[in-house]
C-alpha cells in the first residue's frame, strides 16, 4: 500500500490539473450513475482520486464517503469540497481493505478507473460485496482489453508500461478482457444489470451490478 500511496501522492498535483480525456464518455457515465441513485442513499466511492466525481454526485444523494490511498489526492478533494461548500462528502485516506473505511452497509459502492489497478480483482469484488446492503449496487468503470484493432496509442502504452513500472513512473496495471472481468463480478455475488463502453476504444467497461 505504501508504495502505491507514494506513487499517487507524487502525481496528485498534475492529476488534478489534467483535463478529462473524453468528456462525452465521462458525462455519459455520470448520467447513467445518477439514474441509479436516490436522495436518501449513503454511498461509498473507492479510488476517488481528487474527488471530482463524488463532488458532482453529492447533490443527488444523502452522503458520500470518498476514499483514496493517496493523502495528497484526498487533500485536493477536501479543499475543493470546502471551497464549493459541499458538506455531504466525507474524504478518507484509505485503500479498499483498510479499516478506515467503515463497513456501512452502503446503498451503492462506486469504483471508477480503479479495478485494473488492483492486483487481486476477486478479493476486491468480495470486499465491495461485503460493504453493500442486500440489493445494493456496485457501479464501476474499468479499462479492458480492446481485442483486434487496438489503437496505436494503447499498444505503445502497453509496450512501455513494464519499463515505466520498473522506473517507478507507472503503477501496477492489469488489463483484462471484458468477458473475464465481468465473470469476476458475477462470481463475486452480483447480478449485472447494465453494461456499456464509455469510451468504446479502448473500452472502458461501465458495469452496474446488484448484490444478490
Amino acid at each position: 500500500m505504501q508504495n502505491v500511496a507514494i506513487f499517487w501522492d507524487k502525481v496528485a498535483e498534475n492529476y488534478a490539473k489534467s483535463p478529462i480525456s473524453d468528456m462525452d464518455a465521462y458525462q455519459t457515465t455520470l448520467e447513467r450513475t445518477r439514474s441509479y441513485l436516490s436522495p436518501e442513499d449513503n454511498i461509498l466511492e473507492v479510488g476517488c482520486g481528487t474527488g471530482s466525481t463524488a463532488l458532482l454526485l453529492a447533490k443527488d444523494v444523502r452522503q458520500i464517503t470518498a476514499s483514496d490511498v493517496s493523502g495528497n489526492m484526498i487533500k485536493v478533494g477536501s479543499d475543493s469540497a470546502e471551497r464549493d461548500d459541499v458538506s455531504n462528502v466525507r474524504f478518507v485516506q484509505a485503500e479498499l481493505f483498510d479499516n478506515a473505511i467503515d463497513n456501512g452497509p452502503y446503498d451503492a459502492v462506486l469504483a471508477f478507473n480503479l479495478l485494473h489497478l488492483v492486483e487481486d480483482t476477486a478479493a476486491a469484488v468480495a470486499r465491495i460485496n461485503g460493504l453493500l446492503k442486500p440489493g445494493g449496487l456496485f457501479i464501476s468503470k474499468t479499462v479492458c482489453q480492446p481485442g483486434a484493432g487496438a489503437p496505436l496509442k494503447f499498444r505503445l502504452m502497453m509496450m512501455v508500461l513494464p519499463i515505466m513500472q520498473m522506473l517507478g513512473k507507472a503503477p501496477y496495471v492489469k488489463i483484462t478482457e471484458i468477458g473475464a472481468f465481468e465473470e469476476f463480478i458475477s462470481s463475486g455475488g452480483f447480478k449485472i444489470i447494465e453494461t456499456g463502453n464509455y469510451p468504446a476504444s479502448p473500452p472502458s467497461r461501465y458495469i452496474v451490478a446488484r448484490k444478490k
